[in-house]
């Protein structure tokens, strides 16, 4: 069932036409949408011919058209608007209980229209007085964005402000089942408040489910948006949330695991695949295709960290409600002037560290330090054909725990290793992003692009591609290889100072956890869209997520010092697969999900790490009262 909005009735006439100008911008409007018999008696009653409209006609601007028709949304007296409202707040407080809750979400966007084409017609006491009769009744998630609203108070306002962009190009996005649509509809026809529907005309889209009504919690749980709720047209696209097939690989055995110790012993490692492997070279039907992007083959050390990734992988410990895992937790202390972003590598070897001052220090997690590479001069008394020719070019003189890179001028809000480690990508307020050497221990490239502060930066799973997003609020993908952005992706209409801090995807691709400032955890089914658990449990913003290897239970942390485990399989194990994806998911928000919860003594977790044993590092500064 397509989404449906309420039937259009005419607009009262305007007793008189102000100008010349807007006579030729209405007439000039009329031809573009060929409404000849309208421009035809128009012209006949303003004594004037098709040749004095063509004269005219290239002086004026589609700008000057839109401003010449905005000036008739007002209907009659400002000081119905009040009424309006009034009596569709009546309307949903008398309907029936099951309707009431679904109904109620049109007050929301209808104050905010009527606000605004108050203060466009130049109403301005009449919206003051609008606006504070009614924004306190405004449900609590809406307030943030009625604070911003309430500083556009003049029609001058209006113009360039990225809120009154927000409002004006996107339609606000109402889920109604048919029974409450029925009942708004029939409230339109018997009442014949044409103000009431030209606004939801014109900045509502309904969209109508067949199903039963939603009550208050199960709405509150994905309301709150700028612009309403998702239209299931853009969550109807194939999703591909599977992974791409893994190479082969023959995996030759270690040595302890080739049998006991023995004349018996074979001399030679025997070539063997992997039983892990061999599951995840087969095809999945849900994962793109291999060559829809280009990526970089894979060398032979690449091929080697595989290996030992899978080998990992058997020996993991499987967690749960009767299996808690051990967390480590790294603090960092006397940090000047704060520590701004924490990231782990994938294989748990690295930690890297962006501060305030601008510098980024990296911590080798295992007992092997970090070294360079050796000076040119002894580099070239190596034998490149020798088999370990990798580790001879390292200098261990070098070696120590950690390493500073120097380079941004600006706060360092994000890093982020390569798969092979030997990379690093950092973002800064100073708007660049650089590409470190973790050999060399130098900077390699720096990208410029973005025109403001760079407030993440991620890179691929395969490398060679990295993601960035910005304040001037476009995502750019990047590539190793080149200097400039490979694709711009522009769109947003304010920068990313919403209420979602953190995003991570469960292992199989197939489910989506965000949290932010609202100090809940929403769980998301990406093939559909729909929500499927909301997990509360926290006292202030959350700021990181980190699901355990195998996607059983999801770890959060933020700034109330305090690290939280979730048993997000039983929300997995609860889904209806069967259900109609077009109706939105019932989720019980009375079970609990929480498995424990472990505080800090004064450290924010502003990152949380599973490693391949499903050991959770965590991570944060020590913050003193």
């Amino acid at each position: 069932m397509e989404g449906n909005r309420a039937e259009s009735v005419g607009a009262g006439k305007q007793d008189s036409i102000p100008d010349k100008q807007t006579l030729f911008a209405i007439l000039q409007y009329l031809r573009k949408n060929n409404l000849t018999g309208t421009e035809t008696l128009l012209l006949k009653e303003a004594n004037l011919t098709a040749e004095d409209v063509k004269d005219q006609a290239p002086t004026q601007s589609a700008s000057e058209v839109s401003q010449a028709l905005a000036a008739y949304k007002s209907e009659g007296d400002p000081t119905r608007y009040e009424d309006f409202y009034t009596n569709l707040k009546r309307f949903v407080e008398k309907s029936l209980d099951t309707h009431k809750s679904e109904l109620a979400m049109l007050l929301y966007p209808v104050f905010v229209q009527m606000y605004l084409e108050l203060v466009y017609n130049r109403h301005e006491d009449e919206a003051r007085s609008f606006f504070l009769k009614f924004s306190l009744e405004q449900e609590e998630y809406f307030q943030e964005d009625l604070a911003r609203l309430a500083t556009v108070s003049k029609k001058e306002h209006m113009e360039g402000n990225q809120l009154m962009d927000s409002f004006r190009t996107s339609k606000f996005v109402i889920r109604m089942s048919r029974e409450s649509y029925t009942q708004l509809k029939r409230y339109l026809q018997e009442h014949e408040q044409s103000l009431l529907l030209n606004i939801i005309q014109e900045h509502l889209f309904i969209d109508v489910f067949e199903g039963v009504p939603r009550h208050k919690q199960q709405i509150d749980s994905t309301a709150g948006g700028m612009a309403g709720e998702a239209k299931r047209e853009a969550n109807k696209s194939k999703m591909y949330y599977g992974l791409l097939r893994e190479p082969d690989i023959n995996i030759p055995l270690d040595d302890d695991d080739e049998g006991p110790e023995g004349e018996d012993k074979p001399k030679k490692k025997k070539m063997k695949k992997d039983p892990l492997l061999m599951k995840k070279s087969k095809n999945d039907p849900n994962a793109p295709s291999v060559t829809r992007i280009p990526l970089p083959e894979l060398k032979d050390s690449d091929k080697i960290d595989k290996v030992t990734a899978y080998r990992e992988a058997t020996k993991r410990v499987k967690i749960g409600p009767d299996s808690l895992p051990s967390i480590c937790f790294y603090t960092f202390l006397n940090a000047y002037e704060g520590v701004s972003s924490i990231e782990i590598s994938e294989d748990s070897s690295l930690i890297s560290v962006g501060f305030a001052d601008s510098v980024i220090r990296l911590w080798s997690l295992t007992p092997t330090k970090l070294r360079s590479v050796k000076s040119a001069g002894d580099l070239n008394h190596i034998d490149p054909e020798a088999d370990d020719v990798l580790e001879r070019m390292m200098d261990e003189r070098s070696a120590s725990e950690s390493k500073s890179l120097l380079g941004h001028s600006g706060p360092v809000y994000a890093t982020s290793f390569s798969p092979d480690r030997n990379y690093l990508t950092s973002s800064s307020e100073d708007g660049t992003i650089r590409l470190w050497s973790l050999q060399t221990w130098s900077n390699l490239v720096c990208y410029k692009g973005h025109n403001y502060p760079v407030w993440d930066v991620k890179f691929s799973p395969h490398g060679h591609y990295f993601a960035s997003a910005g304040h001037d609020r476009t995502a750019r993908l990047w590539s190793t290889d080149h200097y400039q952005p490979l694709r711009i992706f522009a769109g947003h209409l304010s920068d990313v100072d919403a209420a979602v801090h953190c995003l991570c995807f469960s292992p199989d691709g197939r489910y989506l956890a965000s949290a932010g400032v609202d100090q809940t955890i929403l769980v998301w089914d990406v093939t559909n869209g729909n929500l499927i658990g909301q997990l509360k449990g926290h006292n202030d913003t959350i700021y990181s997520l980190s699901f355990s290897r195998e996607g059983s239970v999801l770890a959060s942390g933020g700034i109330d010092n305090c690290v939280k485990l979730w048993h997000v399989s039983r929300i997995f194990d609860h889904q209806d697969t069967e259900a109609d994806a077009t109706v939105p998911a019932i989720i019980n928000l009375k079970e609990n999900y929480e498995i424990s919860s472990f505080p800090t003594k004064a450290s924010p977790v502003l990152h949380l790490h599973f490693t391949r044993r499903n050991l959770l590092l965590a991570g944060g500064p020590y913050v003193s009262s």
